[in-house]
């Protein structure tokens, strides 16, 4: 493991543990920092529309999850998503071209570590924050997850080029 990759694997989690366990008060300025950090000296030229992007699809996803009645963040929270908790989505971008890169040339691993590893994720970040998780959720977000972990082998992923080059090089 090079050294950039081991900083981006521990920004990410240092920014987890800043959202899950920090609230949105502490998330807000730590992942925007981690993001400008990795922007500057970790990204690839364009990175930054998958980092928009994955913001995005979060407040899609997570936002539409919620409003299902997937999450309860309690008497104190209004709104669609609390920060904290969108801000995990860029922060996981973060990792498609560093941390995760090798994981998309392996389309089953993929899909299996991320209908395992991001309901697991959800369900300790529950725990952590104090947020009550509908029955139902965690199947929802194996499928999600797992889907999109295998959209990202066929985004990314070493066949997703053309002449044996690896998926790597696109934004």
């Amino acid at each position: 493991m090079t050294w950039r990759m081991g900083l981006n694997l521990g920004l990410f989690q240092g920014g987890w543990f800043a959202c899950v366990l920090g609230g949105s008060l502490v998330a807000l300025p730590l992942v925007a920092a981690i993001l400008a950090l990795h922007l500057r000296w970790l990204a690839r030229p364009g990175e930054w529309r998958w980092l928009a992007g994955f913001a995005a699809l979060g407040l899609a996803v997570d936002g539409g999850l919620y409003l299902a009645g997937g999450f309860d963040f309690g008497n104190d929270f209004v709104g669609v998503l609390p920060l904290w908790l969108w801000l995990l989505w860029p922060l996981f971008a973060s990792l498609l071209h560093h941390g995760l890169a090798w994981l998309w040339a392996h389309p089953w691993l993929a899909l299996l570590g991320g209908a395992i590893g991001a309901p697991g994720s959800y369900l300790l970040g529950a725990r952590l924050a104090e947020v009550t998780l509908a029955p139902w959720l965690l199947p929802a977000q194996a499928l999600i997850w797992g889907g999109l972990c295998w959209w990202l082998c066929r985004r990314l992923g070493p066949s997703s080029t053309p002449h044996g080059t690896t998926g790597r090089a696109r934004p």
